[in-house]
């Protein structure tokens, strides 16, 4: 009887002490739920100061490192293969994309800026129908030396290829200075130094298009010059001088340079979740026999020749917000740029395949033109995997004189106007798959409802990305 008693005795206290368990294994989970999400929050907010600090070292002094012994000065008996290990990474990007059949598609009242098209006869770049990819991008970077860093970007599709950077950059010149040469992407503006597959839209601005053409951004041959103030607020100075041969400039082959540009950035935080950044820009460059067509006053094509001086104006705004700093589950960005660029010198008018137009004779007046244009979009990332944005931009075709040849070409006064929707999947920082529509009124008389479905894949090391 005595032995019956012990054994139930011993399994009621067996189950309690399973009940107690449960119970204080629930609350262990519950404490290192909550540990998990204050360290996400923290390391975010960790990893943000430390891309901030980063930017910084770009343009910290260099450490004074001794000199080496005489035995250390020594090369070695045998380097290894890999002690030269640069970063490799691989940007596959491609889509398909649902709109109008339009010929010489482009943006009615704007120069036509030409395109970055690597096919002959196809339709410009981003604006190809049907399955296409973007660009195929091959990445090359590294640390030369603990006082200079280098990167090339190779741009490849359809058996063509070009080099789209090849940059050196200073590590360590100290008091907040940067120095970079080589082919790079201008600093004027925001969006104009990333590149498409850091863009939260599957096509550039129509102000980045009618500035710099479909590639949507301006680069060139050239050096750079910045100054990162020693101030709590963000500021920083850049000042550039480079070869200018990309549109809206022409290849002049000449010597000294051929375009300049200045900027100006400020920014900072507010609280914690909040933080901004706001900047001017100035480009100016020249221009010689820079070629577009156009339509006469009986419909028959033109060729107009530009030689002059091209100037533009951007100002941009953007504002981030992440909860506590962490914008791993939720965030919003909002940004918006406005430019205006003016143009000045002479065109002359040419009948190019002698179809008889009315520039039989080639006069020449005098061109100029005032033009400008604005964008504005907001994305939100609602879960860690989804976002969704909105888009809405417009341009003002504004003052254009064409002289004498005013009588001799058709010259239309027009706003174009295009309306974006967004929302994309992301695995992962390395993979992304967007589903995008359009309505696009940048054409005179058309309206063009777009739909595109693109992936970008992006493949080995792969830095951050700016703010």
């Amino acid at each position: 009887m005595q032995k019956r008693f012990a054994m139930a005795a011993m399994l009621a206290a067996s189950f309690g002490a399973h009940a107690a368990d449960n119970s204080e294994l629930a609350a262990i989970r519950a404490q290192i739920d909550d540990m998990k999400r204050a360290y996400e929050q923290r390391i975010a907010a960790l990893e943000q100061k430390l891309s901030q600090a980063e930017a910084k070292s770009a343009v910290a002094p260099a450490p004074v490192v001794a000199a080496p012994a005489a035995a250390e000065r020594r090369p070695a008996a045998a380097s290894s293969a890999s002690g030269f290990n640069p970063e490799v990474s691989l940007i596959l990007q491609g889509q398909y994309k649902n709109m109008k059949d339009v010929a010489e598609r482009g943006i009615t009242g704007f120069w036509p800026a030409g395109g970055h098209d690597h096919g002959e006869g196809a339709v410009e770049g981003i604006n190809k129908r049907g399955f296409s990819l973007n660009h195929t991008e091959l990445v090359l970077a590294a640390n030369i030396d603990p006082y200079w860093r280098g990167q090339a970007i190779i741009a490849t599709l359809d058996g063509t290829a070009e080099v789209e950077e090849a940059w050196f950059q200073s590590l360590g010149l100290g008091h907040g200075i940067g120095l970079k040469g080589g082919r790079f992407r201008s600093g004027i503006g925001y969006l104009n130094e990333q590149h498409p597959h850091m863009w939260d839209f599957a096509d550039a601005p129509l102000m980045y298009q009618a500035m710099f053409g479909t590639h949507g951004s301006y680069a060139q041959d050239g050096v750079q010059f910045k100054w990162l103030a020693p101030t709590e607020t963000f500021v920083e100075f850049g000042a550039e001088i480079g070869r200018g041969a990309n549109f809206p400039g022409t290849d002049r082959n000449k010597n000294g340079s051929g375009a300049a540009a200045v900027f100006a950035h400020v920014g900072g935080e507010v609280g914690v979740s909040h933080s901004w950044r706001a900047g001017v820009s100035y480009l100016t460059t020249r221009a010689k026999e820079r070629e577009a067509h156009f339509a006469d006053i009986n419909g028959l094509e033109a060729q107009g020749v530009l030689s002059g001086r091209s100037q533009s104006y951007i100002a941009d705004f953007v504002w981030k917000w992440a909860p506590n700093g962490n914008p791993k589950y939720q965030n919003f960005k909002f940004q918006t740029e406005y430019f205006q660029r003016r143009e000045s010198g002479d065109m002359t008018c040419r009948d190019e395949d002698a179809v008889g137009n009315a520039c039989a004779a080639e006069p020449t007046a005098a061109y100029r033109t005032r033009q400008s244009g604005w964008y504005a979009q907001g994305v939100y990332q609602f879960t860690p995997h989804w976002r969704a944005g909105l888009r809405y931009e417009q341009l003002d075709s504004g003052v254009r004189d064409f002289g004498d040849n005013a009588a001799y070409l058709v010259v239309d006064s027009y706003r174009p106007k295009k309306a974006s929707a967004m929302i994309d999947y992301s695995w992962s920082e390395f993979s992304r798959v967007r589903l995008q529509y359009a309505q696009d009124k940048s054409m005179l008389g058309i309206t063009d409802n777009q739909v595109t479905v693109q992936y970008i894949m992006s493949l080995g090391a792969h830095g951050a990305h700016k703010f």
